[in-house]
C-alpha cells in the first residue's frame, strides 16, 4: 500500500512545473491501472503494514477515488485553459487523493478519523477557490460545521473504545454491548457525511457552489466515506443496532421519497442531481442498517455505481454550463438540436441513474431492496415510491434538457470536445463493465 501512497505524494512536485496539467492526470490514471493489476480481491485484510492494509471493501473505494480524481482533472480543462491557478488546483487534487487513499486503506480507527476529517480541507479549498458564486463562502461554512459538529462525538467514542479494548485496529475490535451513547457517537458523523435526510442541507449548497471537480469528488467519493465508516463501525455495535437501527431506516426511506418529490420541482440542473444523490444514499443507509448480508454488499455496489453515475451527470451539467453560461433548465432546453451527440451520453447516464440494466446500479438496488423488504415488508411501500419517482425525476431531467420548446438565445451550434466524450465514456463504461464481475460485490464479507 505504501508504494501507491508514495507515488501519489511524489506527484506534488510535478504539479508545480509549467505545462504539467495533463501529465499529472496521466500519472493518476497510471496509479489506477497499477492498483487494478495488484487486485486485492480477498475478503480478508491483506498487504498489511504498520497502519495500512486493504480488503475488498477498501479496494473498491480506493479504486473509485483514484478513478474519480483522474477524471476530475480531465473535466477541469477550463482551469488549465484559463490558467486559473492551475498549479494550486493540481496540488489540491493530489492532496485530496492522498488523504482519501489514507482514509480508505488505514486499519486503525483513530487514524481513519484523522484522515476522514483531513479530506475536508482540500474539498473546502476547492469550493472556496474555484467555485462560481460569492455564496460559496456560506456553502463552505455549512460543509465544515455540519461535518465537524457531528464528528466530535465520534472522537470521544473512539477514545472510549481505546480505553476499554486497548486497541483500535479494525480486525481486533470487539463488539460493545449496552452503551447507547457510544452507538450514537460512532454513527452520527457518518450519517451526516452520507448524508442522511434531515442532516443533508449542506450537500445541495456545497454542490451548487462547487466547481465541476468539487461536485465530482463530493458525489463520487466523499459521500462514500460515510458509508465506509458506517460499515466499519456497525460491526462493533450490532446488538445496539438491532435495537435502534429502525429509526435511521425509517428516516432514510421517508426522506428518500420526499427528496425524490423535491427533485421533480427543481429548475437548477446541479441541485436536481445533488438531491438525487441524497435519495440514493437514503437507500444505501437503509440497506446498511438492516445488518443483513444482502444489504451490506448491495450498499457497497450502489456506492461505487452512484459514484460513477452521479459524477458523470455533474460533468454533463458542467458541459452544458460551459456552452450556455447557465444551469437553469428553462434556458438549457432543446439541447438535442445544439449538441446532438451529447444527447446519447445524457441518455446513457440518465438510464444508469434510474438503475436500468445492464448497469451495476440495477444489481445493487435489487439486493438493497431484498434486504430492506426482508427486514420489514411494510417498507415495500416506500421503496416502490422511491423507485418510481427516481425514474420520474431522471426522465424529467433528460427530457426537459434535451427536448422541449427551444430557447432562442443560444445561436451557436456546438459539438462536444473529444476530451468531454472520453470523460463521459470513462464514467459510463465501468458502470456496465462491472456487472461482468458482479461476484466481487457478493464476496467481500
Amino acid at each position: 500500500m505504501l508504494k501507491f501512497l508514495f507515488f501519489i505524494l511524489m506527484l506534488t512536485p510535478l504539479c508545480l512545473f509549467k505545462r504539467m496539467f495533463w501529465m499529472v492526470q496521466n500519472m493518476l490514471f497510471l496509479v489506477s491501472f497499477l492498483f487494478i493489476i495488484n487486485n486485492y480481491f480477498n475478503n480478508y485484510w491483506m498487504n498489511l503494514s504498520y497502519f495500512l492494509g486493504c480488503d475488498l471493501f477498501s479496494y473498491g473505494m480506493i479504486l473509485l477515488s483514484l478513478w474519480i480524481c483522474s477524471l476530475m482533472i480531465m473535466s477541469s480543462g477550463l482551469v488549465n485553459f484559463m490558467n486559473n491557478y492551475k498549479n494550486l488546483f493540481l496540488i489540491n487534487v493530489v492532496m485530496l487523493m492522498f488523504f482519501l487513499f489514507l482514509s480508505f486503506s488505514t486499519v486503525n480507527l483513530f487514524l481513519f478519523y484523522v484522515f476522514f476529517e483531513s479530506s475536508l480541507i482540500p474539498t473546502l479549498l476547492l469550493i472556496l477557490g474555484w467555485g462560481y458564486q460569492p455564496e460559496r463562502l456560506q456553502a463552505g461554512v455549512y460543509l465544515l460545521f455540519y461535518t465537524l459538529l457531528a464528528s466530535l462525538p465520534l472522537l470521544v467514542s473512539i477514545f472510549y473504545l481505546y480505553k476499554n479494548l486497548n486497541t483500535l485496529n479494525f480486525f481486533m475490535l470487539e463488539e460493545i454491548y449496552n452503551y447507547e451513547m457510544l452507538y450514537f457517537g460512532l454513527i452520527m458523523a457518518f450519517l451526516v457525511k452520507m448524508p442522511m435526510f434531515m442532516v443533508h442541507l449542506w450537500l445541495p449548497k456545497a454542490h451548487v457552489e462547487a466547481p465541476v471537480s468539487g461536485s465530482m469528488i463530493l458525489a463520487g467519493v466523499l459521500l462514500k466515506l460515510g458509508g465506509y465508516g458506517l460499515l466499519r463501525s456497525l460491526i462493533l455495535i450490532q446488538e445496539l443496532g438491532m435495537k435502534y437501527n429502525f429509526v435511521w431506516i425509517s428516516i432514510s426511506l421517508v426522506g428518500g421519497f420526499l427528496v425524490s418529490l423535491m427533485c421533480l420541482r427543481q429548475t437548477d440542473l446541479k441541485v436536481l442531481i445533488a438531491y438525487s444523490s441524497v435519495a440514493h444514499m437514503g437507500i444505501v443507509v437503509s440497506g446498511l442498517m438492516t445488518l443483513l448480508y444482502w444489504g451490506y454488499y448491495g450498499s457497497y455496489g450502489l456506492m461505487i455505481a452512484h459514484g460513477l453515475c452521479s459524477s458523470g451527470l455533474f460533468c454533463l451539467a458542467n458541459i452544458m454550463y460551459e456552452r450556455s453560461g447557465s444551469r437553469s433548465m428553462l434556458i438549457n432546453k432543446g439541447f438535442l438540436n445544439f449538441m446532438p451527440s451529447m444527447a446519447l451520453w445524457w441518455f446513457l447516464l440518465s438510464s444508469a441513474n434510474m438503475a436500468a440494466p445492464p448497469t451495476i446500479n440495477l444489481l445493487s438496488e435489487i439486493s438493497l431492496l431484498n434486504s430492506i423488504v426482508c427486514w420489514s415488508w411494510v417498507s415495500m411501500i416506500m421503496i416502490a415510491l422511491i423507485s418510481f419517482f427516481s425514474a420520474a425525476y431522471t426522465l424529467y431531467l433528460y427530457s426537459y434538457t434535451q427536448h422541449g420548446q427551444l430557447y432562442s438565445g443560444i445561436y451557436c451550434f456546438s459539438n462536444g470536445l473529444s476530451r468531454e466524450y472520453l470523460l463521459l465514456f470513462l464514467h459510463w463504461f465501468p458502470l456496465n463493465l462491472l456487472i461482468m464481475k458482479s461476484d466481487m460485490f457478493l464476496m467481500f464479507l
